[in-house]
Protein backbone atom coordinates (compact mmCIF):
# COMPACT_ATOMS: atom_id res chain seq x y z
CA UNK A 1 0.00 0.00 0.00
CA UNK A 2 1.58 3.26 -1.13
CA UNK A 3 0.86 6.63 0.41
CA UNK A 4 0.82 8.45 -2.92
CA UNK A 5 1.59 12.04 -3.96
CA UNK A 6 -0.42 13.67 -1.18
CA UNK A 7 1.73 12.07 1.50
CA UNK A 8 0.94 11.19 5.07
CA UNK A 9 -0.13 13.98 7.42
CA UNK A 10 1.84 13.66 10.62
CA UNK A 11 0.10 13.61 13.97
CA UNK A 12 1.68 16.95 14.93
CA UNK A 13 0.45 18.69 11.75
CA UNK A 14 -3.02 17.15 12.06
CA UNK A 15 -3.35 18.07 15.74
CA UNK A 16 -2.10 21.64 15.17
CA UNK A 17 -4.92 22.16 12.71
CA UNK A 18 -7.51 20.67 15.06
CA UNK A 19 -6.28 22.75 18.03
CA UNK A 20 -7.71 25.97 16.55
CA UNK A 21 -11.36 24.98 16.99
CA UNK A 22 -11.53 25.86 20.70
CA UNK A 23 -10.63 29.52 20.07
CA UNK A 24 -14.18 30.84 19.93
CA UNK A 25 -14.41 34.61 20.33
CA UNK A 26 -16.68 36.37 22.81
CA UNK A 27 -20.02 37.59 21.45
CA UNK A 28 -20.16 41.27 20.54
CA UNK A 29 -22.31 43.03 23.14
CA UNK A 30 -24.10 46.34 22.55
CA UNK A 31 -26.36 48.45 24.75
CA UNK A 32 -30.13 48.36 24.25
CA UNK A 33 -31.55 51.61 22.85
CA UNK A 34 -34.62 51.41 25.08
CA UNK A 35 -33.37 50.23 28.50
CA UNK A 36 -29.55 50.44 28.26
CA UNK A 37 -29.00 46.77 29.15
CA UNK A 38 -26.15 44.85 27.48
CA UNK A 39 -27.39 42.49 24.76
CA UNK A 40 -26.13 40.57 21.72
CA UNK A 41 -26.25 42.61 18.54
CA UNK A 42 -29.09 41.92 16.06
CA UNK A 43 -31.13 40.12 18.75
CA UNK A 44 -34.15 41.15 20.79
CA UNK A 45 -33.32 42.49 24.26
CA UNK A 46 -34.00 39.95 27.01
CA UNK A 47 -34.58 42.65 29.62
CA UNK A 48 -37.28 44.73 27.89
CA UNK A 49 -38.17 42.69 24.77
CA UNK A 50 -37.42 45.43 22.27
CA UNK A 51 -35.61 45.32 18.94
CA UNK A 52 -34.86 48.40 16.84
CA UNK A 53 -36.68 50.61 19.40
CA UNK A 54 -39.92 48.58 19.07
CA UNK A 55 -41.33 46.03 21.52
CA UNK A 56 -41.30 42.68 19.72
CA UNK A 57 -41.75 40.22 22.61
CA UNK A 58 -43.58 40.43 25.93
CA UNK A 59 -41.27 40.09 28.93
CA UNK A 60 -42.80 38.75 32.14
CA UNK A 61 -41.50 40.58 35.22
CA UNK A 62 -40.01 38.29 37.88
Amino acid sequence: MSIGPKGKTSRARRDKRRAQSWKISMPNLVTCDKCGELMASHRACKACGSYNKREVIKVVAD
